[in-house]
């Protein structure tokens, strides 16, 4: 699976969680479940491929795990507004982006900021690719030190 389909389907899963308070797992096969009966995105996943995807699991497990030393480091970048206020997919996107560079070592924070602000145009609102790139531009100007931080607590 790419990873860009990997972050719709984490997105989407979060997105789940949050609004029905269920495990990622259940998160998971749900939005597959969905994808394979509606098949809006046209994808393969009725070979249970996607499901079988470390990186998709890795994504919202970790998210979900790490989401409150997530919010507090979000929220220190959220200028004139709280986590909790957010809508909920750009929370969720965020999360999503904060995960991946804080956490995550694959991927480059500037290509988890470019794939931000793509889920952003995509799934939110027409402020959410502007306000996304707002956010994760000043986190990712402070990045190292963050990590720095997490390493040493």
């Amino acid at each position: 699976m790419k990873r860009r389909l990997a972050r719709e389907i984490a997105l989407q899963s979060l997105y789940h969680i949050e609004m029905n308070d269920v495990s990622p797992e259940v998160a998971i096969e749900t939005v597959l479940e969905e994808a394979r009966s509606d098949n809006e995105a046209e994808l393969a996943v009725g070979d249970g491929e996607v499901a079988g995807t470390p990186y998709l699991a890795d994504l919202v497990k970790g998210t979900t795990k790490h989401k409150e030393r997530i919010d507090e480091t979000l929220s220190v970048y959220l200028t004139g507004w709280k986590v909790d206020r957010l809508s909920k997919v750009d929370r969720q996107i965020l999360r999503l982006a904060a995960y991946e560079m804080l956490f995550g070592t694959e991927v480059p924070p500037k290509v988890v900021v470019n794939e931000a602000i793509e889920l952003a145009k995509r799934f939110g609102s027409d402020e959410s690719g502007k306000f996304v790139n707002g956010v994760l531009g000043k986190l990712i100007k402070e990045l190292d030190a963050i990590k720095i931080g997490y390493e040493t607590t």
